[in-house]
């Protein structure tokens, strides 16, 4: 379906608490952080999002969303009450995408507050939206797949050949041409039966709290990375840059953390993602500043660091899309400068990224919306499966050490995907 004719929404409370996990369930669509979000089944509506001008795009999707007539109950006023979108972007900031407005999406707040809102034709009067509510709302998870007996896991670039590519890298970036580039690697994944993605949440949403936990039209992830959220008139990012691994004991880690927070190299690399991230946004706010030093962000296999922007923006507040429009890729995913790491990385890196540091989320018809840098991902299909990883490299970066960050990096999704 493209087009709104014809479609009513309704938003009303939910009594009980909702999982939405379960919700989303093997195929819908899902973003929260810490049980805080949004997920959807179903698709009422498609709307093409264009690489183009990123004021039309917004004003086209939010159109949509608007045209969308809603009855909401009482007191339901937040950020992802009525019609939303979900949607993913590729890296590649010249390609186009797609956002879907679910049939049914069940919200939950952080003071806990849960609703659902379902889309409908008009013509299907309450009978339809109680229909579509009560396909979701207390459904039980879906019952586990059998596991993969056999997966093959192969490279289209073998790891000698791609530290040769870092030392060329390198050697550019040393003779003046960049500050940065960001190389990512690719594994293929075949197995004798279809993976599971509801499986594969259910471990990542376990294994990484605090990350958000994504799934849309087969792209699953677990990103520790905002790109930029929009409630109301407030506005948020937390860069990342600069990565460290865990050492599986609390000494060693602290330890590991220091290194990172002492490192030259780390901190520039991120400074340059917060300075990046700090005057796209600024044109648009009223007040906007961020965290005077960087934290130590840690997962369950790898520790980044991480500094928290936040402002007011100015009135009219333009809609997350445009906020995503302007900051992906940010250097953190891309390099610096960005538009000559981005032709670097189209031009020598062999393949293509698709969705992987990409930025994936939702938007709601007030412009609202939450939005992470599509990180530790996996893209399914059937027995098939794909995972990227990458790391920044600048002048004195090891190959040999660079290799190993990204082993440990898709370390999270090959265990999610194979583990007995």
């Amino acid at each position: 379906m493209s087009a709104a004719d014809g479609l009513v929404a309704r938003t009303r409370r939910l009594d009980s608490d909702a999982d939405l996990l379960v919700v989303a369930g093997r195929d819908g669509w899902l973003f929260e952080r810490d049980r805080v979000g949004v997920a959807g089944r179903g698709a009422a509506l498609a709307l093409d999002w264009p690489a183009g001008d990123p004021d039309a795009a917004a004003a086209t999707v939010a159109s949509a969303l608007a045209a969308i007539p809603c009855a909401v109950e009482e007191g339901l006023t937040g950020p992802g009450c009525g019609p939303v979108a979900f949607g993913a972007r590729p890296f590649e900031p010249t390609a186009a995408a797609r956002l879907v407005v679910p049939s049914v999406v069940v919200g939950r707040s952080e003071d806990g507050t849960c609703w659902v809102t379902t889309v409908a034709a008009s013509s299907g009067g309450d009978a339809a939206h109680d229909g579509l509510a009560a396909t979701v709302v207390g459904a039980a998870p879906p019952a586990a797949l059998p596991r993969p007996r056999q997966v093959t896991v192969a490279s289209a670039l073998d790891p000698e050949d791609w530290c040769a590519l870092v030392e060329r890298a390198t050697k550019e970036l040393d003779g003046g041409a960049m500050d940065k580039v960001v190389l990512a690697r690719e594994l293929a994944l075949t197995a004798d039966r279809p993976f599971d993605p509801f499986a594969v949440l259910t471990y990542l949403r376990r294994r990484f709290p605090g990350c958000h936990v994504v799934s849309m039209d087969g792209l699953l992830a677990a990103s520790p990375e905002l790109l930029v959220s929009r409630a109301g008139d407030v506005v948020r990012s937390h860069p990342m840059a600069g990565t460290a691994p865990r050492g599986g004991d609390p000494t060693t880690d602290q330890r590991l953390a220091a290194s990172l927070l002492a490192s030259a190299k780390d901190r520039q690399e991120h400074q340059v993602t917060i300075d990046m991230v700090h005057d796209t946004l600024l044109p648009w706010c009223s007040y906007l500043d961020y965290e005077a030093e960087p934290s130590v962000v840690a997962v369950a296999n790898v520790q980044h660091l991480a500094t928290l922007v936040q402002g007011r923006l100015s009135r009219p507040a333009p809609s997350v899309l445009e906020l995503v429009a302007t900051l992906h890729p940010t250097p953190a995913v891309a390099g610096s400068p960005r538009d000559d790491a981005i032709a670097w990385i189209l031009d020598h890196e062999g393949f293509d990224r698709g969705r992987y540091a990409g930025t994936c989320g939702w938007v709601d018809a007030a412009g609202n919306g939450a939005w992470a840098v599509t990180l530790r991902a996996a893209e399914l299909s059937g027995g098939s499966a794909r995972v990227v990883a990458g790391n920044g490299v600048v002048p004195d970066s090891d190959p040999a050490a660079e290799l190993a960050e990204t082993n440990a990096k898709f370390e999270a999704l090959l265990t999610a995907l194979v583990r007995p």
